[in-house]
């Protein structure tokens, strides 16, 4: 939100020569495509990611946020429709 704040007015001023493309990663095994990004921000957690079940399904594609994670701590989770578990053995926090 801080970094969106900051630019806001380059995007609704359109003072930007071409696109811009921000990308956010969780951690430096950087799934977020930050690779091939202009700006990109890489957070390094201190503790395994929360899932918040009932807004996950309106904000992500579940297959999508699977696949990404390299470490595989990202997987369907089978008791609850449209939602995911991460694994915190595996996650790279």
């Amino acid at each position: 939100k801080s970094i969106m704040d900051e630019l806001y007015e380059y995007f609704t001023e359109f003072k930007l020569p071409a696109k811009l493309r921000i990308s956010v990663a969780c951690c430096i095994n950087m799934c977020g495509a930050v690779h091939c990004s202009d700006l990109a921000v890489v957070g390094i957690h201190t503790k395994p990611p929360k899932v918040d079940h009932e807004k996950l399904p309106a904000v992500c594609e579940i297959p999508t946020a699977v696949r990404s994670c390299p470490t595989g701590a990202i997987r369907a989770d089978m008791g609850k429709i449209q939602s995911v578990e991460v694994k915190d053995e595996r996650c790279m926090y």
